[in-house]
C-alpha cells in the first residue's frame, strides 16, 4: 500500500515536489478540534487517505475511533506545553477549532474564551514558525474579514447583534496572525454548515466569484481541508467554499 507524500516533507509557496513513498513514510498531521462536528469528519477523512495523525483534545473519550495511525493527546492547544507534545514530529496541521457556545442559539453563553482561536494561533506560530516547511489548513467562515460584505444581510445582522459575532471577530484575528507568519497556510471559509452525507460538487470562490451558495455540508468541508494539504495552488489563499 502506498500513500501520497511530498518529497522531504517540503511544501513551499513556490511549489511542491511530488513523489510516491511507501506507507512507512506517511505525512504526519496534527488535527485540532477533532471532537467537533466538522473535526470528527476531518479525522475520518484523514485516516481514510492514509495519514498518520495526532489529535489534541480535552476529552479523549469523545474520540471513538481506534486506529493504528491515530495517537490521542489529552490537553488544550491554549497550553503551549501540551500543544508542543502533540505537535512534535508533525509535517502539517489542520485546525477545525471554533469559539463554541453552550447551544446553537445565537445568544447562548460562550463555552470558550473570546480570544480562544487567536490565542491558539499564537501558540502554533510560536512553535512552528522556525520550520518554514510546516503546512497548515485552518477552518474559518464565509463572512469573516473582507467577505463580510458578501453574505446575506440577515446573517450579517446576527453577526453584529449576537454571540455569533464573537467567533467571527476572533476568526479574523487568527487569520491576520496566520497571514503575517512564515507558515504555508490555507484559510478555508465555508458557507453555512449543514449535515449531509451525499457527495457534493464544491464551489471555490474568490472575491465573490462565482457567487457562493448559502450552504455546504460538513463532510464536503472535511474532504476539501484534507485535500488542501497536498494542493500547492491553495498555499497563501483563502477560498470561500460552498455547494
Amino acid at each position: 500500500m502506498f500513500c501520497y507524500f511530498n518529497a522531504g516533507n517540503k511544501l513551499t509557496k513556490m511549489g511542491i515536489t511530488e513523489i510516491w513513498l511507501p506507507k512507512t513514510n506517511k505525512m504526519k498531521i496534527l488535527i485540532l478540534g477533532a471532537t467537533g462536528r466538522t473535526g470528527k469528519l476531518i479525522l475520518s477523512e484523514a485516516l481514510k487517505q492514509g495519514f498518520e495523525i495526532n489529535c489534541l483534545v480535552r476529552k479523549p473519550n469523545k474520540i471513538k475511533v481506534n486506529h493504528s495511525d491515530l495517537k490521542i493527546y489529552k490537553g488544550s492547544p491554549e497550553v503551549i506545553s501540551e500543544l508542543r507534545r502533540a505537535i512534535k514530529g508533525c509535517d502539517a496541521i489542520i485546525s477545525a477549532l471554533n469559539i463554541s457556545r453552550k447551544s446553537d442559539f445565537p445568544w447562548s453563553k460562550l463555552r470558550t474564551p473570546k480570544t480562544f482561536l487567536s490565542d491558539v494561533m499564537k501558540n502554533i506560530i510560536s512553535l512552528t514558525e522556525k520550520n518554514k516547511n510546516v503546512r497548515i489548513v485552518v477552518c474559518s467562515a464565509w463572512g469573516v474579514a473582507d467577505t463580510q460584505k458578501e453574505i446575506p444581510f440577515w446573517f450579517n445582522w446576527f453577526i453584529r447583534n449576537s454571540n455569533i459575532g464573537v467567533a467571527y471577530k476572533d476568526h479574523e484575528r487568527q487569520e491576520n496572525l496566520l497571514k503575517s507568519s512564515n507558515l504555508n497556510w490555507t484559510i478555508v471559509r465555508p458557507s453555512g454548515l449543514i449535515n449531509l452525507k451525499k457527495k457534493q460538487k464544491i464551489i471555490e470562490s474568490y472575491q465573490n466569484e462565482p457567487k457562493p451558495k448559502i450552504t455546504i455540508s460538513r463532510k464536503s468541508v472535511a474532504e476539501f481541508m484534507v485535500n488542501a494539504l497536498s494542493n500547492e495552488k491553495l498555499i497563501g489563499r483563502s477560498p470561500v467554499i460552498s455547494a
